[in-house]
């Protein structure tokens, strides 16, 4: 069936790394997938050999667009201690320039939105940090940045911890909470799903919540135990709650690109297969999404909160 709103694939270029190999190499290998027609670039690391004008022909030979790029301030050794909350005024400077330097290039690329994954922005110990400063030297940050250049999404993707043992922005509320602060059109929130599970959120319900208070810039797919940010195939560990999350995105309409960031390398796959499995369950869990989200007797038994009666139509949708 055709489904509503079908967003482009796109997947993990470091996926696709080889020993010695370049991202020119990453990039050849995702184009071999068929179905991987969008692509994130690293910044600044995937820039390290190759210049904007060059990454942009490659990703045209292999028929892919740039979706857009995602900051990796973790390049940087200054940035260890933090980038937009790091306690020294000229280093948070040094990481506000870095990602201005990359709206700049997502911008000449013809890219749209910039990604960023605060991993490193947090704490480790009681008493290490004061919170407030923390909080204010981000929020000022990534204002900063969306001022920049209007015409560029910036994207939120949270994670509660790793590489710090608690990260400034944990979950979907707390995300929300700083966004409101922030009030710039152009931001938003990137929903990575084992990111979710592990910060014990119901996928759906974070998508339902960034969908009615903020926007929903991107979706990172895969899946996990809840423990730690495992990468593994989609639909894998939890098809019911992906079928969910698909149902929300409907309800929601959106229509951007879905991102696979799963780990192929962590059990030995071959990244291609990965990816194409990862494309074959995504366009099933979908299909099945798109019957289930005009339901009504879905709907019916939703306003009543009838989970065994919910169970039954989800399940034989899924498992039929």
């Amino acid at each position: 069936m055709t489904l509503p709103n079908r967003p482009r694939y796109a997947a993990r270029l470091n996926a696709f790394k080889v020993k010695g190999g370049t991202v020119a190499d990453m990039i050849r290998g995702a184009g071999q997938v068929a179905g991987l027609s969008a692509a994130d670039l690293n910044y600044p690391d995937h820039f390290e050999h190759h210049q904007p004008a060059d990454l942009t022909r490659l990703l045209a030979d292999q028929g892919m667009a740039l979706n857009g790029l995602a900051m990796r301030y973790y390049t940087e050794a200054g940035f260890k201690l933090g980038a937009f909350t790091h306690p020294d005024a000229a280093t948070r400077r040094a990481a506000i320039d870095l990602t201005k330097r990359g709206i700049d290039t997502c911008a000449a690329m013809g890219g749209t939105q910039m990604t960023l994954w605060m991993g490193q922005d947090g704490f480790d110990y009681a008493f290490q940090a004061n919170y407030a400063r923390m909080w204010d030297d981000t929020l000022a940050a990534i204002a900063e940045v969306a001022d920049h250049n209007p015409a560029i999404d910036i994207a939120i993707e949270y994670k509660p911890n790793e590489p710090r043992a608690f990260a400034l922005m944990p979950d979907m509320t707390t995300t929300l909470l700083a966004l409101k602060d922030i009030a710039r059109p152009n931001t938003g929130v990137t929903l990575d799903f084992a990111h979710m599970l592990y910060a014990g959120e119901m996928p759906a319900r974070a998508a339902q919540l960034a969908a009615r208070h903020s926007r929903i810039l991107g979706v990172h797919l895969n899946d996990g135990y809840g423990k730690r940010d495992d990468g593994l195939m989609v639909g894998t560990v939890h098809p019911v709650q992906t079928v969910e999350l698909f149902v929300e995105l409907i309800r929601a309409g959106y229509d951007g690109v879905i991102y696979f960031d799963t780990f192929p390398d962590l059990s030995g796959l071959n990244p291609a297969d990965e990816a194409a499995t990862n494309i074959h369950l995504t366009d099933r869990l979908r299909a099945t999404a798109a019957r289930l989200a005009t339901d009504p007797a879905l709907a019916e038994a939703q306003a009543r909160q009838d989970a065994a009666a919910t169970t039954r139509i989800v399940t034989n949708a899924l498992y039929a």
